[in-house]
């Protein structure tokens, strides 16, 4: 009898977890755009209460961890990283409140350039002519989605840039911290700190919806979210960034395919044109990025 092997590679386990956690993210940004856009609950309750619900769901996982895990030399630099991206997370939501997802999920991918930049600018790194060039195409890509000169042009847009170039820096801060600390030290200071951070950015608009009929809403994008975190973290630990990062780039046609079918969302044709430029940066920089490490 033929016995077959249900034993999965680490790459196809990695590449499983990261396309399991793309989908799960697209459905979050739709649940967080219906409810900010269409029941008209405010950015910052819905972000409160997303990530206060995937904090819930990680309990069971910071009391295996979180004691041993909070060892650190650099208390004040974890909460300077969990700030950073928590205005991340504020202005996120606020452009999905705002922008249809198309345009929303594709200015986010920005975010690898504000990287370079700011590795320039704070780590002293030094960017070659090659890398330089990768970053003005990428910007010229997110020009040609944003696409200032158009009547359909709303500032609104500029939240979602402001989302990048947050978690761009929280991206640095993390590359800074790695040196001295663990990764389970990083994943504790962000679910712990990142919830209160949220809390009092709140309290303006009151931390209790209006809308009974909106809990189950907050709910499913909680669970979702510990749930999409958990698949992202599994996905690096079983595979190298640099192979996960074109399952990376799926979250694009799977949010604009939520936004076509919840929403009717249709983006136009200068969008696939900027996120063509943009995914062609980017995998030029993530090349540079190998070559430089493999040398």
């Amino acid at each position: 009898m033929t016995r077959f092997n249900t034993t999965f590679s680490p790459a196809l386990t990695g590449a499983s977890l990261m396309l399991i956690a793309g989908v799960l993210f697209a459905v979050v940004n739709t649940l967080v755009q219906y409810g900010t856009m269409i029941e008209g609950l405010s950015p910052p309750q819905v972000a409160f209460w997303q990530y206060a619900i995937a904090l819930v769901f990680s309990v069971p996982w910071l009391m295996a961890n979180g004691l041993k895990a909070l060892r650190t030399l650099s208390p004040f630099m974890h909460i300077a990283r969990v700030i950073v991206a928590a205005a991340g997370v504020q202005f996120w939501t606020m452009s999905l409140a705002h922008v249809p997802i198309w345009q929303a999920i594709a200015l986010i991918m920005l975010s690898p350039f504000f990287v370079t930049f700011g590795a320039r600018i704070f780590l002293r790194e030094t960017a070659s002519f090659e890398r330089w060039c990768a970053v003005f195409v990428g910007f010229v890509g997110g020009m040609i989605i944003l696409a200032p000169w158009s009547e359909t042009f709303t500032a609104y847009a500029l939240w979602a840039i402001a989302a990048a170039a947050m978690w761009a820096i929280s991206s640095l801060m993390t590359k800074h911290l790695t040196k001295t600390d663990t990764s389970g030290s990083l994943t504790v200071y962000l679910l712990l700190l990142l919830t209160p951070i949220n809390a009092a950015l709140a309290l303006d608009d009151g931390l209790t919806p209006d809308l009974s009929g909106v809990w189950g809403l907050l709910i499913a994008a909680g669970v979702m979210t510990a749930l999409a975190q958990y698949a992202l973290a599994k996905a690096y630990s079983s595979s190298d960034a640099a192979y996960l990062q074109p399952f990376d780039h799926l979250k694009l046609p799977l949010n604009v395919g939520l936004g076509i079918a919840v929403f009717g969302f249709v983006p136009p044709g200068s969008m696939w044109l900027g996120s063509l430029l943009i995914v062609a940066a980017s995998f030029y920089l993530l090349r540079r990025e190998n070559l430089k490490a493999a040398v």
